[in-house]
């Protein structure tokens, strides 16, 4: 293919070029989304979410900014997808009501867009295409094949994405499991024709990249859950994992199963998936295995097993409204086992650190050794990509920096010049040939808040008010002046929320009142009538007073009223 390309391009003297343009997901865990862009062309390679840091008070999540995608909306082809994890899909309903373009991905991946499709009333204008593993699509001068790969979720791709300047290789999210719970191993032999063919450019997942060896194969953890069931036959089992892991639920069931135990599963996003799971066939539930969570307390507790949300910690989820007393169906009692089946997202371990306290002062017993393997490959892995894929340049994505660095080594030692690894950043756009691949330019990119219906309407001077609100309070200052003459007919009258506790603090807020009224007193004196310099003037003496007093910065707001 590169020959036929370097053939047509002889005469033009120019070998041509393909822009890689990251508007999200480097520099962060989250927010995936890449362009590929070809003249005038372009695919975009999935369109995830990202949750909220902690000093975004209020923020429910955080979209991508796509107003690149905007500007270009005829040129745009086509989402695909490769894989149904939240940040890789989480985003579509928003992005989708702006760029209306089909979407592509594989049967489990497709189905659980449609399930947010469907809350967000999008499913009839949204054309989706279901593609199997082994098969391309062709999107304008794209050929875009999806390739068997491994992950925590069933049905992940990588995408060989074939173009005028070569190939592009983009790993998605994976790890190579051998012994996969369902369906197969990941399509190494295909990887190995590509390499063949030749790769311009790979794109490969770098979550893991800074933990040597491999990482194990899914099945390992259904061992661990044998011996965990077989050592407590006279306790209840609530297991805590992520969602999306069907596989993890698979085996959790097949040992429930095995020990005669009734399965109850518990928590929105875990009830979702798995009834889509279980529909299109990617988890087999012995019949009669499943039970409906009104109907635990017709079973003894050593008879019963609860799959659950919340091992990330998130204060709604299943697992810590039991933990804190607050779920209306179950209460945790002394002997339960709670099974940890996750390692805490960075940024996470104090919220997870909370719930297994909370569940020990309880009195149940809490595991969490060697019930978690990660879907993200470790060094021996991304090395086996490079070396069947010999790729000649080589562009980390999907992780922070230091992740990416960690690649960047990988990659050096597998032999790839230092020349030929880039490490993006958001916004940049790649232009790869076979002669270079460097960055010619910028686009805007970055995250958009998420606030309840809200998107896009609080930035970042709203959350620095916020913030300040939070840490300082907020005092208001109400005062009427009379029409005309400006005559102070009545107050000032000071609320504070969050500064204060009023009922101890009478004398603070009467000095406070004081040195507004002086400050109100001074302007009319020196016949100030533009409302906004008084405002200002109460505002600057009283932040004063209060500092000089109490070292607090609250937010103060004056209010006037006229009569």
């Amino acid at each position: 293919m590169r020959q036929q390309n370097r053939k047509q391009n002889q005469g033009q003297g120019q070998a041509p070029k393909v822009k890689i343009i990251p508007l999200g997901g480097l520099e962060q865990i989250g927010l995936n989304i890449t362009a590929i862009e070809y003249e005038d062309n372009i695919i975009v390679v999935d369109c995830g979410l990202a949750f909220p840091s902690d000093d975004m008070l209020g923020i429910d999540l955080c979209i991508p900014d796509v107003t690149y995608l905007k500007q270009n909306l005829e040129k745009v082809k086509g989402f695909v997808i490769t894989h149904g994890h939240e940040d890789h899909i989480g985003a579509l309903p928003y992005v989708l009501q702006d760029i209306n373009v089909p979407v592509y991905g594989t049967k489990l991946t497709v189905a659980l867009i449609e399930n947010k499709l469907k809350e967000h009333n999008l499913l009839k204008s949204t054309k989706r295409k279901v593609v199997k593993h082994g098969q391309s699509i062709n999107l304008g001068c794209f050929r875009i094949e999806f390739v068997k790969m491994n992950h925590s979720i069933a049905d992940a791709s990588a995408l060989a994405i074939f173009t005028p300047a070569g190939i592009l290789l983009h790993t998605g999210d994976f790890k190579i499991d051998y012994t996969p719970v369902f369906g197969e191993s990941a399509d190494l032999q295909r990887f190995a024709e590509l390499g063949k063919k030749g790769v311009l450019a790979l794109m490969c997942d770098s979550t893991n990249a800074l933990r040597a060896g491999f990482t194990p194969s899914e099945r390992t953890v259904g061992k661990t859950f044998d011996g965990i069931f077989s050592e407590h036959k006279n306790s209840r089992i609530i297991v805590a994992t992520f969602a999306s892991n069907v596989d993890r639920v698979q085996q959790i069931i097949n040992s429930a199963y095995k020990y005669g135990r009734k399965v109850v599963v518990e928590g929105r996003s875990m009830v979702n998936v798995i009834g889509t799971a279980s529909e299109l066939g990617y988890i087999k539930i012995p019949d009669g295995t499943l039970i409906d969570i009104d109907n635990l307390k017709n079973y003894p507790d050593e008879k019963t097993v609860l799959i659950t949300t919340g091992s990330q910690g998130e204060s709604m989820a299943a697992l810590s409204r039991m933990a804190s007393s607050i779920h209306k169906k179950v209460s945790i009692k002394p002997g339960d086992v709670v099974i940890f089946s996750s390692t805490p997202i960075p940024g996470n371990e104090k919220a997870v650190t909370k719930v297994i306290n909370e569940l020990s002062i309880k009195g149940a017993e809490v595991i969490f050794q060697d019930t978690h393997v990660s879907g993200h490959a470790c060094q021996e892995e991304i090395k086996l990509i490079y070396a069947l894929t010999h790729p000649k340049y080589a562009l980390p994505v999907h992780g922070e920096y230091r992740h990416l660095m960690a690649q960047k080594g990988l990659a050096q030692s597998m032999g790839i010049p230092k020349e030929n690894i880039l490490l993006m950043s958001s916004g940049d756009v790649v232009e790869v040939s076979e002669e270079q691949c460097r960055v010619v330019d910028h686009v805007q990119s970055g995250a958009i808040l998420v606030d309840g219906l809200g998107v896009g309407d609080v930035g970042n001077i709203v959350l620095r008010d916020r913030q300040n609100l939070a840490q300082n309070g907020i005092i208001i200052v109400v005062l009427t002046l009379e029409k005309y003459s400006n005559q102070l007919l009545a107050g000032p009258d000071i609320v504070s929320r969050g500064f204060v506790y009023v009922r101890e603090s009478e004398d603070l807020l009467d000095e406070a009142k004081h040195v507004v009224e002086e400050a109100v007193r001074d302007c009319l004196d020196r016949r100030v009538s533009d409302w906004g310099k008084i405002k200002n003037i109460i505002r600057d003496s009283l932040s004063d007073f209060l500092w000089k007093k109490m070292k607090r910065n609250p937010m103060i707001l004056p209010i006037i009223m006229e009569v």
